[in-house]
């Protein structure tokens, strides 16, 4: 019966895969436990129904835009302070001991993040999003990535680096990538659709769907299909 229940629920989010006839009942009920906290925390925060996670700090959750079934985990703070709004899609989660940065210096009013429906993204994520990230549909990423949208300007040998200000040209994520662990997105880059970014790579170039990329700066390894 509580298999039944869990399979009808996936259904109803998105997730068409068979539940592992193996797993024990033990595990569903500390899952059911666990995700009712969760949401009595996250209307608590927010006001709506938002699975969020202890010691999870969320700044001016006016400006974020939750779709269904949202899930922030534990120990992370998302800054809502941005130029435009936030928007979490239906079903995204953000992973344990992350962080979202908009607004980091008075000098600039950070952009922020949109994030598509279906993308989830691992523990220890951080996103530098002054700049604007825009992360597509069904992007699935692992652990200790890093976004950083903003680059510090440096030409004028006058001034100290520091005094020069930044420039930005933001992040922008394609549908349907899966993204390994430890990558680095840095301003002005952009993948495609449908495409795989292999773990460590630091990206920082304009790439094509249907394609894997990888490597230090990253280039692309194979074509997909």
């Amino acid at each position: 019966m509580l298999k039944a229940l869990f399979q009808k629920l996936l259904i109803r989010s998105g997730k068409n895969y068979q539940i592992d006839a193996r797993i024990p009942n033990a595990l569903f009920y500390h899952i059911l436990f666990k995700r009712g906290c969760m949401l009595l925390r996250g209307f608590f925060k927010t006001g709506r129904k938002v699975f969020v996670g202890s010691n999870t700090t969320i700044l001016n959750p006016r400006n974020i835009r939750f779709g269904k079934n949202v899930t922030i985990e534990k120990n992370t703070i998302i800054d809502g302070f941005a130029s435009e709004r936030i928007v979490l899609g239906d079903c995204v989660k953000i992973g344990a001991f992350s962080t979202l940065t908009t607004t980091s210096h008075f000098s600039k009013y950070g952009k922020g993040l949109k994030m598509g429906h279906h993308s989830a993204i691992g523990d220890y994520t951080h996103f530098g999003a002054a700049g604007g990230i825009e992360i597509g549909n069904d992007v699935i990423m692992g652990s200790y990535i890093s976004f950083h949208s903003e680059n510090h300007n440096f030409s004028d040998t006058t001034k100290l680096i520091r005094e020069q200000g930044v420039s930005s040209k933001g992040i922008v994520l394609g549908n349907n990538i899966w993204v390994g662990a430890k990558v680095t997105f840095l301003d002005g880059c952009v993948v495609g659709n449908n495409s795989v970014v292999a773990a460590g790579a630091v990206v920082n170039g304009v790439f094509p769907d249907n394609v894997v990329i990888g490597g230090v700066p990253a280039k692309v390894l194979k074509t997909i299909g």
